[in-house]
């Protein structure tokens, strides 16, 4: 009974599982594209950008050009635009901000400047900055120029589903301002409903925009303005950036075909679009989400009970499978807000609840069914979950034997630090670093094996090895140094400095599988590939880098941004290991240049060392390097530095 609670529970609250979120974004995202609309251009609305070319014919980036965007205002003024939204915030001085100032002042047109506080956007707003928009816009009153809102909200994964609650501190949203009010969309945090482009099947033709977007510069040009009035009378203009990297966001639409991300600019202009059209999605209420479940995990549970097998069985398993897929894709068509709406949840409890009173009506006929209803009881790995649930036979109940990434990550000096602090401190401390890590590797696909005190331990290519396992490894090993370090200068209030986050990564064969006990079991990897990977993390502090990858690791990369550390021999392991340091930031040529010169040294050449210990002089803050030349020296051409 209590699991079928549980199955229940999972059917109801799986957007707040954290196995299961992602899952459940995904399957929403799909499905919102699929019921998007396809739409002409919306006439109503116009974009008009600081665009790349405009910041290169200025030469200003940040802040913006304001004397171009004050001579831009000036001329849409006169266009006859229904409102004007800016999104650009006027945080800084500059010396054309009287030229700004005196454009605005003059505005006939109803207005509405960008407005952040330090309190609702700490990252991209301090005091000072805060201080100076409120002086700016002190200045602009009285006119037609009002602040307005410009928060945007992502959801945890960087996709932009919702609609930005409304805090306390700041003025009403920009598109409630420039749509004379909220109407409706009072209080409103649900989907936003995104449009897409009418499909064009002919070569060569590129479809329309959902929104036209014209560059500033066009505007400011006093003598072509009259040519432009029919582009802006009776529209709403939005004024902002589309700038590369800057102000970009994933959308259920770039994420799902993997285009370009859109501009913020663009996603007010969504917003707007959709607040005109009083576009608001059904709501699904709590009750009838309770409903829905029940209905659900008692349709997996009934059918598990049941005397029916064979293919019969497998028609009826494949048409609930069809029904609890097809009806959150029916319900989103239909125009029903389908953001929460657990369908991956009632996938996992349709099952759950099958395999519970299939367990209990047979009698636990078979171990495989009671394997299957623990592991799923236990873990679900949130990047793998859809594959285990359509075949629980990748997950093996003994172990099997495998060739995977392994990585091992270390925290300096944490021991000593928890002999310094109270342990409130300490578990604080603890759970916001391991809650960082940790969701590095599963946002990069891995699997999270166990935390060893400070120290997390993760492996790529089990339960379900991919292609690209070693890009995801490295690329989270480098996110996880960063993020380490971005903790080291930035700790918890209340907390001593931490010490550096050092990783180690390794490709190599382990078993991989449950083991443990009747009552408790983990899925875990064992073997060298696991050790020589926490050895690696350990010879970090002897080579001064934050992270080493082994030859084996490197070679199943693609184009790793890598550079040689030369041969180390680590304690258990009799055989040298060519290992390398992540580099990010630096090129490709920069790396090969390096490598042939090691490569000249290791063969002997006259000279190497000296051009190495040039190359290094010329480096003088990369600790790194300069180690290696020391070691150089003392191991010769060919040698390898001997770890404990």
């Amino acid at each position: 009974m209590l699991l079928l609670v549980g199955a229940l529970l999972v059917a109801r609250w799986s957007w707040d599982v954290m196995l299961a979120r992602n899952a459940e974004r995904a399957m929403y995202d799909l499905r919102a594209v699929a019921a998007a609309p396809q739409v002409g251009q919306d006439k109503r609305i116009v974009m008009i950008v600081f665009n790349d070319e405009t910041l290169e014919a200025t030469g200003k980036r940040s802040p913006l050009d304001r004397a171009l965007l004050a001579r831009a205002l000036t001329n849409i003024d006169r266009l006859g635009a229904k409102a004007i939204g800016i999104d650009i915030l006027i945080d800084q001085a500059t010396p054309d901000d009287p030229l700004l100032i005196k454009a605005m002042q003059g505005m006939r047109t109803p207005t509405f400047l960008a407005f952040g506080t330090n309190a609702t956007n700490p990252d991209a707003v301090q005091s000072w900055q805060e201080k100076f928009i409120r002086e700016f816009q002190a200045k602009l009153a009285p006119g037609n120029v009002h602040p307005a809102s410009i928060r945007l909200e992502d959801d945890a994964d960087g996709v932009m589903r919702r609609w930005p609650p409304r805090p306390r501190g700041l003025p009403p949203l920009l598109v409630d301002r420039m749509a004379g009010g909220a109407g409706a969309f009072a209080g409103y945090t649900r989907a936003i409903d995104y449009r897409l482009p009418h499909a064009i099947d002919m070569p060569g033709i590129v479809s329309e925009p959902v929104f036209a977007k014209l560059p500033i510069d066009l505007f400011a040009n006093d003598d072509a303005i009259d040519m432009l009035k029919s582009q802006v009378a009776g529209r709403y203009v939005l004024i902002g950036g589309d700038i590369t990297d800057l102000d970009r966001f994933d959308t259920p639409q770039t994420l799902i075909s993997k285009d370009k991300k859109t501009i913020g600019l663009e996603i007010h202009a969504v917003l707007l679009a959709q607040r005109l059209d009083g576009r608001v999605p059904v709501a699904i209420s709590p009750l009838m989400l309770w409903l829905l479940a029940l209905v659900v995990t008692l349709g997996g549970a009934g059918l598990g009970a049941s005397d029916i097998s064979g293919w019969r069985l497998a028609g009826l398993m494949g048409l609930g499978v069809v029904a609890i897929v097809a009806l959150p894709v029916g319900l989103q068509y239909a125009g029903i807000d389908t953001l929460g709406l657990p369908a991956f949840g009632w996938l996992v409890g349709w099952t759950l609840a099958y395999i519970v009173a299939a367990a209990v009506a047979r009698g636990f006929g078979s171990e495989q069914r009671r394997f299957a209803q623990g592991a799923l009881g236990r873990y679900l790995p949130r990047d793998v979950a859809s594959a285990i649930l359509r075949d629980p036979s990748q997950l093996s109940l003994h172990g099997e034997r495998t060739t995977i990434f392994a990585l091992f990550s270390d925290l300096e000096g944490f021991t000593k630090l928890t002999h310094a602090v109270p342990p409130e401190t300490t578990a604080v401390l603890l759970n916001n670093y391991l809650d960082r890590l940790s969701g590095i590797v599963l946002a990069h696909g891995g699997t999270v094996d166990k935390f060893v005190g400070d120290a997390v331990v993760a492996f790529w290519g089990a339960p379900i090895a991919r292609p690209d396992d070693g890009d995801r490894a490295l690329a989270a090993a480098i996110a996880m140094v960063e993020a380490g370090e971005a903790f080291r200068r930035a700790p918890p209030a209340d907390c001593p400095p931490v010490g550096r986050t050092r990783v180690g990564l390794h490709r190599g064969e382990a078993i991989v599988g449950n083991f443990g006990g009747e009552g408790r079991m983990q899925y875990t990897a064992l073997g060298d590939a696991m050790n020589t990977a926490s050895r690696l993390e350990s010879a970090n502090k002897s080579l001064g880098t934050r992270a080493l990858v082994s030859a084996e690791a490197a070679a199943a990369m693609t184009d790793p941004p890598l550079r040689p550390m030369g041969r180390i021999t680590v304690r258990g392991r009799s055989t040298p290991i060519e290992v390398f340091e992540p580099i990010a930031e630096a090129s490709r040529d920069d790396l090969h240049l390096f490598r042939e010169m090691l490569d000249k040294f290791d063969s002997g050449e006259t000279g190497a060392l000296a051009a190495l210990e040039r190359y290094a002089g010329a480096r003088d803050g990369d600790r790194a390097l300069g180690k290696l030349v020391e070691n150089l020296h003392r191991i010769g051409p060919g040698g390898c530095l001997a770890l404990d």
